[in-house]
């Protein structure tokens, strides 16, 4: 049986919480007990889970997302938001610190906060994720948000610092989406870059989308994902996810599908190389 493992899911129970609209779209619940169930339905072993973006500007807790991941019965591993200001870096690593047995790494909110990845304020983020091995994960490409700044979520400033920071593992969320080829290089460029395929989708690929075009759109990015991998040489570095609830698991699913690469890459893509990266039994 195919190992499966999501790199990118996100839950949070909340109201204020800026997904429920996305998962509205595609039908869902939005509960930590239909995630399971759903990751069960589709043989997914495991994943990360992230802190959605809530209501003016923020983001749910890291202490939320640890109860959560504590009620997943071993099913969802905590990876922890970090504010890009010197308070809140120093707090988020404090908290890691706390959590060392059971965190996989962090995430920056690139779009949804005005600053770049190279940004000095990160160092002490970047400079303990070093020291433990853990991946910071980026958000690039498109944002949920429509005041999201496309400038700083651009895949290509993250090279600056994989530029600077050879050891630290860079993880290119959404894979930059709609700058595919801009990722490719990336990881073509630097063996410390990687990238996760996770809410290309967003909002289905069927009617409920609203989008006439979806199919199509999912054909596209099918090709543009693949030619990625032929650009790169390889899909070592590439990583399955769904950004749930903005993505659903027969969609994602589907989207793997429809890669023209070896089924061996397929299961890398799944879940070999997450193991690899986020350490994962």
């Amino acid at each position: 049986m195919v190992r499966i493992f999501d790199a990118h899911i996100h839950c949070s129970e909340r109201p204020d919480d800026q997904l429920i609209a996305y998962a509205r779209q595609n039908g869902l619940e939005y509960t930590l007990d239909e995630l399971l169930q759903m990751m069960d339905e589709y043989s997914v072993a495991s994943g990360l889970l992230l802190s959605p973006p809530l209501k003016h500007g923020s983001f749910l807790p890291n202490k939320e997302i640890l109860k959560l991941c504590s009620r997943s019965r071993g099913r969802l591993h905590p990876i922890f938001t970090a504010r890009p200001s010197k308070n809140y870096v120093a707090e988020c690593i404090e908290e890691a610190k706390q959590n060392r047995d059971s965190l996989k790494g962090f995430k920056i909110l690139l779009g949804y906060y005005k600053v770049y990845a190279d940004d000095p304020v990160l160092d002490p983020l970047y400079d303990y994720a070093e020291s433990e091995d853990l991946p910071v994960m980026f958000h690039t490409g498109d944002t949920a948000t429509k005041s999201g700044s496309l400038v700083h979520s651009h895949p290509l400033t993250l090279d600056p610092l994989a530029n600077r920071r050879p050891a630290l593992k860079i993880v290119a969320c959404h894979f930059g989406n709609p700058w595919i080829e801009e990722v490719a290089e990336l990881i073509y460029k630097h063996t410390n870059v990687f990238a996760d395929i996770s809410g290309l989708c967003a909002g289905g690929s069927g009617t409920k989308s609203g989008n006439k075009y979806s199919y199509q759109y999912l054909e596209m990015l099918g090709r543009k994902l693949s030619d990625a991998i032929y650009y790169i040489g390889s899909a070592e570095r590439i990583l399955f996810g769904t950004d749930y609830p903005v993505e659903t698991y027969s969609t994602a699913l589907d989207l793997v599908g429809r890669l023209k690469v070896d089924e061996d890459d397929k299961q890398k893509i799944l879940f070999l190389n997450a193991q690899e990266v986020f350490g994962i039994p």
